[in-house]
C-alpha cells in the first residue's frame, strides 16, 4: 500500500499543476530557484517536444544548478546548433560550465564564441576575463573587464573588478620596473663583459709586443756575438797568417836536412 502511494505521488510530481505543461511548469520552478524538482518536468518536456531549444537551454541549467555538469554540457550541445538568437547565451553557459570544471581552454573558447554570435553580450566578456585571469594572460583580461564594465556600467561586481584590474595594473608596472632593472643589469654586465674583453685584448697584445721586442732582442744579441766571433776568427786567421809570413822572411832557405858523408872521429 505505502509503495502505491509513493507511486501516486511520483505520479502527481509529473502532472503539470493547473493545466500547465511541463515545460511551463518547469520553467517556473526554474525560476523559483528549485532545481531539483524543476528537473523531472524539464526532461518529461524533452520527450513532449524535443526540438524546443528553450527547454534544452532549461535543462542544461538545471543539470549545472544540481553540478550534473556533464549531462548540462550535452544538453547545451544538443541546443546550441539550433538555438537560433538564444546562440549567444547557450554557448555562454558552455563556457560556464566547461569553467566550473577547469577545463580553461575550452571555457574561453565557448565565451569567444558566445561574443562571436553577440559581440554585446556581456556575460561572455566577464566569463572570458576570469578564463584568462586562471591561464595567466592578464593583459587580455583587463580589456575583458572593461568591456563588461562598458556594457554593464551599473555591476554590482563593478568595484571588485575595478580593485582586480587595479591590482593587475600594479603588477604590470612592478614587472616593467623588474624588466627595466634586468636590462639595466643586462647592459652593465655586458659593458663589464666588454671593456674586461678590451682590457683581455689589450693585454694579449701587449704581451705579443713584449715577445715580439724580446725575440728581436735575442736575434740581434745572437747576430752581434756571431759577429763577435766571427771578428774574432778573423783576427786569429790574420794573426795566424801573419805568423807564417814573418817565419818566411826570416829563413835561411835550407829547408831540408843535408846528410853527413864523412867520419866521425872520436877523441
Amino acid at each position: 500500500m505505502i509503495k502505491k502511494i509513493i507511486l501516486y505521488i511520483l505520479v502527481l510530481t509529473a502532472i503539470p499543476v493547473s493545466g500547465q505543461s511541463n515545460f511551463s511548469r518547469g520553467e517556473d520552478l526554474l525560476m523559483q530557484n528549485k532545481p531539483s524538482e524543476a528537473v523531472t518536468f524539464l526532461e518529461n518536456a524533452i520527450t513532449d517536444d524535443g526540438a524546443n531549444v528553450k527547454t534544452w537551454l532549461y535543462l542544461g541549467i538545471v543539470y549545472e544548478q544540481l553540478n550534473r555538469l556533464d549531462e548540462a554540457v550535452a544538453a547545451y550541445r544538443r541546443a546550441l546548433p539550433q538555438a537560433g538568437s538564444l546562440s549567444a547565451n547557450v554557448a555562454n553557459n558552455l563556457g560556464n560550465v566547461y569553467f566550473k570544471r577547469g577545463d580553461m581552454q575550452l571555457a574561453e573558447q565557448f565565451y569567444t564564441q558566445a561574443i562571436g554570435f553577440d559581440s554585446v553580450y556581456s556575460r561572455a566578456y566577464l566569463g572570458r576575463a576570469n578564463t584568462l585571469i586562471k591561464a595567466g594572460n592578464l593583459r587580455n583580461a583587463i580589456l575583458d573587464y572593461e568591456q563588461y564594465l562598458m556594457l554593464e556600467p551599473r555591476s554590482p561586481q563593478r568595484q571588485f573588478i575595478e580593485q582586480l584590474m587595479s591590482l593587475i595594473r600594479e603588477e604590470f608596472a612592478a614587472e616593467e620596473r623588474r624588466r627595466l632593472l634586468a636590462e639595466e643589469e643586462e647592459r652593465r654586465i655586458a659593458e663589464e663583459m666588454r671593456i674586461a674583453e678590451e682590457r683581455r685584448i689589450a693585454e694579449e697584445i701587449r704581451l705579443a709586443e713584449e715577445r715580439r721586442v724580446a725575440e728581436e732582442q735575442r736575434l740581434a744579441e745572437e747576430r752581434r756575438l756571431a759577429e763577435e766571433r766571427q771578428r774574432l776568427l778573423d783576427a786569429v786567421s790574420a794573426s795566424l797568417q801573419a805568423a807564417a809570413e814573418y817565419s818566411q822572411s826570416i829563413s835561411s832557405g835550407a829547408e831540408g836536412v843535408e846528410g853527413y858523408h864523412g867520419e866521425f872521429e872520436l877523441d
